[in-house]
């Protein structure tokens, strides 16, 4: 409770909570779409933003907010009838975006940008202005999840057979991947853009095997996210280490302890049948 009393702290679990929320919501979407490279390049991508942001001294959260809108549909339009073979197009996507970025930061006049903080997360440094604006963006996307759930879900196992039942499959996807976008620009706050894929996926992955239900898995997800998060924040201020990145090591070890206690408890049976067979 004593890193509570600073007000950037109070500001840092708030846009950590936040992003829990809807990174367990949307990356639960991206794990059952399969999608997780595509959410990578968004975020790359998301950098050209930052970059036009600085050039042009426009605000940092629309300015992305808006490139990586654009950025997530042109990989939608590039994915939607072959997404087998999109990973080329939105590698180069992600990889252009980025440069994009660097280029424009380059040619800022008076360049002092701390690129540190856009690579890695800034979330101690969250004002209270883009808390509002946090907020806006996940209630947004909160609200059309709920009012499009059975949509998203009969697309997300089922595309053919909700084509077939007369879904808007075409628009519901390019929704998906506008949310998408909505959300990294959220989670830039938090861990930067590096380590984006880790919150969207390591979550809904180690939820997915014990839900029954895409809402348990998404709840599953965020509560999981909330506590990578406040754990990861803890760490930070005990010991003075890079907030994202705290973040992301919890979740990164916790999914590597369960990954190996799960082999573990599947090489038991194994090994005890085997001495049984020796025995007889």
């Amino acid at each position: 409770m004593e890193i509570l009393k600073y007000e950037f702290m109070r500001h840092a679990l708030a846009a950590g909570l936040l992003t829990s929320i809807i990174c367990g919501i949307m990356g639960t979407l991206v794990v059952v779409n399969r999608i997780v490279f595509l959410s990578g390049g968004i975020a790359h991508a998301a950098y050209g933003g930052i970059g036009m942001a600085f050039y042009f001294n426009w605000p940092i959260i629309p300015s992305t907010m808006g490139f990586s809108l654009g950025a997530s549909l042109v990989m939608a339009a590039v994915t939607l009838n072959n997404r087998q073979r999109a990973d080329t197009v939105i590698g180069v996507i992600w990889a252009v975006g980025m440069a994009f970025g660097i280029i424009l930061v380059d040619l800022t006049p008076g360049y002092n940008v701390d690129l540190m903080s856009y690579l890695f997360g800034s979330i101690l440094t969250v004002p209270g202005s883009d808390l509002v604006i946090m907020g806006i963006i996940g209630a947004l996307i909160l609200f059309l999840v709920v009012f499009f759930y059975k949509e998203l879900m009969a697309v997300s196992y089922d595309e053919e057979f909700a084509g077939l039942r007369g879904l808007p499959v075409r628009g519901i996807y390019f929704s998906l991947i506008a949310m998408l976008g909505l959300t990294v620009v959220m989670v830039i706050q938090v861990v930067g853009l590096i380590m984006v894929i880790a919150l969207l996926t390591i979550p809904p992955f180690m939820v997915e095997k014990y839900a029954r239900s895409l809402g348990t898995m998404m709840a599953g997800s965020s509560l999981l996210g909330a506590c990578f998060t406040m754990a990861g924040l803890y760490l930070s201020y005990r010991f003075d280490l890079t907030s994202g990145a705290a973040i992301i090591m919890v979740a990164g070890t916790v999914f590597l302890v369960s990954l190996g206690v799960e082999k573990f408890w599947a090489f038991i049976p194994r090994t005890v049948q085997h001495a049984g067979e020796v025995k007889r």
